[in-house]
Formats: structure tokens, sequence, C-alpha cells
């Protein structure tokens, strides 16, 4: 009986080995790809969205403002980070996947929870529960980021809380704090630390 050895070249072994390590560290590493001047950006049409707002006699006029910056804001965000990933295959894989599913489930239900809200007339719970539940999304995904992303999350988390306990007026400088301030400071950080 005549048994046939197959040769393996070193390099092919080697490689593979290297994909495989690469791969792994993918797998566990953190997502770096947090937008840090897409941050800042998104800072700044918060600040300007506020200062738009804060004056409005209508709620239903300053929501759909509101309404407005979030989808300002949510195209800022994943084009920021897909040009600082540079590559859709990076944010659908190891980190940036674990990053992404962590943050959806807030983001939505956040959405959902402003469709009730606005079907009941309840602006005024508005500004902290979108704190809030960005802060829980951001406290999630932080998980699988840089140490800041979480703290951020925290600071969001936080200034929701507020929110919710003070009047109309004071929960409109809160989301200036929030949505404004913390996001520049932090997108600021990320940009000096961990680039763009």
């Amino acid at each position: 009986m005549k048994t046939s050895l197959k040769v393996v070249s070193i390099n092919d072994r080697a490689v593979r080995d290297l994909r495989y390590i690469r791969e792994t560290m993918e797998r566990a590493g953190s997502f770096t790809a947090v937008p840090g001047w897409g941050g800042v950006l998104m800072g700044v049409t918060a600040i300007a969205a506020v200062l738009l707002t804060r004056g409005m006699e209508s709620r239903e006029a300053w929501f759909y403002c509101w309404m407005a910056e979030a989808a300002i804001a949510s195209a800022i965000g994943v084009l920021s980070t897909l040009r600082k990933t540079r590559m859709l295959k990076t944010l659908l894989q190891g980190p940036g996947r674990k990053f992404a599913m962590s943050l959806l489930p807030a983001f939505v239900g956040g959405a959902i929870l402003t469709v009730v809200l606005y079907q009941q007339q309840l602006f005024g719970l508005m500004p902290g529960i979108w704190l809030l539940m960005y802060g829980v999304g951001v406290m999630s995904c932080g998980t699988y980021s840089v140490k800041v992303v979480p703290l951020m999350g925290a600071g969001f988390m936080l200034l929701g809380t507020g929110a919710l306990l003070v009047p109309w007026d004071w929960a409109q400088w809160f989301m200036a704090a929030g949505f404004g301030g913390l996001q520049i400071i932090v997108g600021g950080v990320i940009a000096r630390r961990y680039g763009g």
C-alpha cells in the first residue's frame, strides 16, 4: 500500500499562520474608527440646532428641527466613520461589527420612544430621553472601543437624567451640553489621540 505525503511549503504555512493571527487580533481588538473630527462637526451642528430652536414657540417646529438635526448628525457620523475605516469590511467585521450591533438597539429604542412621545405630544420628555438613550448606546458600544467612548456615554446618561428633572427651557441647555459640548470635547480627544 502506497501512501502519499503532501509537502507544504514553509512560506504557505507562514502566510496561513499570519492570516490567522491577524484575523484573531482583529476580532479581539477595539474599534478605533470612532470619528473624532466627525464628532466635533456633529457637536457644532447640535449647538446650531439648540440656538435655532431654543426660542421657538411651536413644539412641533422644535421637534421637526431636531429630527432634521438627527438626520444630519447621523449622516456625518456614518460618513466620517466610513472615511476613517476606509473600508466597509472593517466596519462589518470583528470589533466594528460588535460596536455597531451594541449601538443599534439603544438607537432603535430611542426612535420608538420618540414616535410614542410625539404621538402623545410629550415634547418635554424628549430632550432627556434622547440624551439618555444616546448615552446608553454610546456606553454599550464603548466596551468595544477606546476608553473615552464609554465615559462619553456615561456623561450623556447623566445629562439625560438631569434633563428629565428640569423645566423645558433648562433641558435645552442640557442638550447643548451633551449633543454639542460633550460631543465636541470627546471628538477632539479622539481626533488628537486616535486620528481623524
